[in-house]
């Protein structure tokens, strides 16, 4: 009898407690109930039922979240007030997501904060946080890796794919997302 070659995910277990799969199970249900099937202009009741379970919300009635936006672990997000999560977005997050004042998630957006080791065989879990600036925009479609940094300001274009920081007040673009030019402030 020979030994069967190495594979890609070979003895992968879950990095997480029994209890956070509990917990993660119990908010998948309310998430594609309650929180799905609210009426879109309930945005402080969805912040509200993401603050039952663990969310860092200040001010739910001053935060937007859409009813199709899509969280892992609410325990692991933060929204400071005025900010926004837009229709279809997906949080992946496998570590912290804070978005701060004003920060805007457009549609379809995704935010990924988590990998995994593929140099080993049992590709264990790497799991970084995401930090959305104040007042920072993300058009579109627009995908942010693990451990990224948006500034405060920053514009990022539809579709652009946002795998390392962007400095404060610039515009970027691009698959991978490159800063173009820099942004003035708003009017």
């Amino acid at each position: 009898m020979h030994e069967e070659p190495p594979y890609l995910g070979q003895a992968c277990v879950t990095p997480l407690p029994r209890r956070e799969v509990f917990l993660r199970w119990c908010w998948g249900c309310v998430q594609a109930t309650l929180f799905r099937w609210s009426p879109r202009p309930l945005h402080g009741f969805r912040a509200r039922l993401l603050r039952l379970f663990g969310a860092d919300i200040s001010a739910p009635s001053q935060v937007v979240i859409f009813p199709t936006a899509r969280i892992t672990y609410p325990w692991k997000l933060a929204l400071a007030p005025r900010s926004m999560v837009g229709p279809g977005v997906t949080l992946y997050n496998l570590a912290p997501i804070t978005l701060q004042r004003g920060a805007n998630l457009s549609q379809h957006c995704h935010l990924c904060a988590g990998t995994h080791d593929f140099n080993r065989w049992d590709m264990p879990l790497v799991a970084r946080p995401i930090v959305i600036g104040e007042n920072a925009w993300l058009g579109a479609d627009v995908f942010v890796g693990p451990g990224v940094t948006i500034g405060e300001l920053c514009v990022v274009g539809a579709r652009s794919v946002v795998v390392r920081d962007l400095p404060p007040r610039t515009i970027g673009v691009g698959h991978p997302c490159r800063p173009i030019k820099p942004r003035s402030l708003p009017t």
